[in-house]
């Protein structure tokens, strides 16, 4: 009988917000097979038990499930404190959930969407931060990864909640890889371009799904930012 070959991150422990479904999930499922601990976060339990079934009969180790809505920022807090009691540190973060709310001309969007997507797509990553940068940089290769968005980089009508969040995700980050720059830690922004997604679907309904990339096509450059020798650092990656 063959000794299991040495996947890319043995030993670590990962966290993937939004890891029930789309890029979250093909994430969960790529640094387990790659010999990670997932630390698997989303609001649905029924669809972290499925990732988990499918983790274990690829033969990963089994992941640590977490039923969390985001936008209870005690709860980060709290799971902070759980992953420093468990494993004293944190390999690697990727923040990757996120909230399209409504395409809707600017006067016109809710209240409560508003507030729903800056707080899932900003607040909730800014607490991600606050609570895991210790456990980040207690990690020999700390590596913080935060999916980011196309819509950055061009001015579309409808889409100023989603556009808006996202800018202000990428300066959150940017400014916290700057705090870091003189420690082991590693923080960068990931474009994963157009993909198959629920979001995509429910954004640009009249697409054909099979034309574009499936969420496992991405997991390429998640693995490289992950890794211990990876040398990306403040940076803007677009697949």
């Amino acid at each position: 009988m063959s000794a299991k070959t040495a996947g890319r991150l043995d030993g670590t422990v990962a966290l993937v917000t939004g890891a029930s479904r789309g890029i979250g999930r093909a994430v969960a499922l790529r640094y387990a097979a790659e010999g990670a601990h997932v630390v698997a976060v989303a609001r649905t339990t029924g669809a972290l038990e499925e990732l988990d079934d499918e983790i274990r009969g690829a033969g990963g180790q089994a992941p640590t499930l977490v039923p969390l809505d985001l936008t209870d920022g005690p709860g980060i807090d709290r799971l902070g404190g759980a992953l420093f009691e468990r494993h004293r540190r944190l390999d690697i973060l990727v923040g990757n959930a996120g909230q399209l709310g409504t395409l809707s001309p600017t006067g016109h969007i809710d209240p409560q969407t508003w507030q729903k997507v800056m707080e899932i797509n900003v607040t909730a990553n800014w607490r991600l931060i606050r609570s895991m940068d210790v456990l980040l940089r207690q990690a020999p290769a700390g590596r913080a990864i935060f999916v980011t968005s196309g819509i950055t980089q061009t001015t579309l009508p409808y889409w100023s909640a989603y556009a808006a969040s996202k800018a202000a995700l990428e300066a959150l980050v940017l400014s916290y890889a700057a705090e870091v720059a003189k420690t082991n830690l590693k923080v960068n922004l990931l474009d994963p371009g157009i993909v198959r997604t629920a979001m995509r679907a429910k954004a640009f309904p009249g697409e054909r799904p099979e034309d574009l990339k499936p969420p496992e096509a991405v997991t390429d450059l998640f693995v490289s930012l992950a890794e211990a020798t990876c040398s990306h650092h403040g940076e803007r990656l677009r697949l």
